[in-house]
């Protein structure tokens, strides 16, 4: 417990810029303190430790994800299945100023590209974006010019091709996986099957 605690104000290993302290983002964030089942996965991606996060809907899993993102330095990526979701997470991220960025196929073409370009000039830590984003080659080589401190891969039941959520572009995140070399996984869901 000690030990948690203390990472609350630890500065936060990374592969990028300055870090800052968990507690500080927690509070930007407006969380005074994390919800039961919250703080192990934050601590794992903190820690660069790969993680399988399986918690009930509306228990909190975002905040897994997105805490991390802006303790270190190096860059989130977040890949989910829904355009609705993504808005929501970067309307409430960026609402109370913290560098985020989605990609989605909403967005205009020109904002596409001011959006891929900001993200390779490495002004965001944490990049919301759909599996089938992936196959766009400027995305991925913006991406690429950053140190990658986590993906995340959010709703990651839709891997399974038994389920009905199923997508196959999820399939390919693994390659995807190889050619960022994130510092850590963390794959979340409500919905795992055994």
């Amino acid at each position: 417990l000690r030990a948690r605690r203390d990472a609350l104000d630890a500065p936060v290993p990374s592969r990028g810029g300055a870090p800052r302290p968990l507690r500080d983002v927690l509070a930007q964030m407006g969380v005074s303190a994390l919800r039961p089942g919250q703080d192990r996965p934050v601590l794992a991606a903190l820690a660069g430790a790969d993680s399988l996060v399986v918690m009930p809907t509306g228990s909190g899993k975002s905040l897994c994800f997105q805490a991390p993102a802006f303790c270190g330095g190096g860059l989130t990526v977040v890949v989910s299945p829904l355009i609705a979701l993504i808005s929501d997470q970067y309307a409430k991220l960026n609402a109370v100023g913290l560098p985020v960025a989605m990609v989605t196929s909403t967005q205009s073409p020109a904002d596409t590209r001011e959006t891929i370009e900001r993200i390779r000039r490495g002004e965001v830590r944490l990049v919301l974006c759909a599996p089938e984003r992936f196959v766009h080659e400027a995305f991925t080589n913006a991406l690429r010019a950053n140190p990658i401190d986590l993906l995340a891969i959010d709703e990651a039941h839709c891997v399974s091709e038994w389920g009905h959520d199923f997508r196959p572009d999820y399939l390919r995140l693994a390659e995807q996986r190889d050619l960022l070399n994130p510092r850590c996984v963390m794959a979340l869901t409500a919905t795992a099957t055994p």
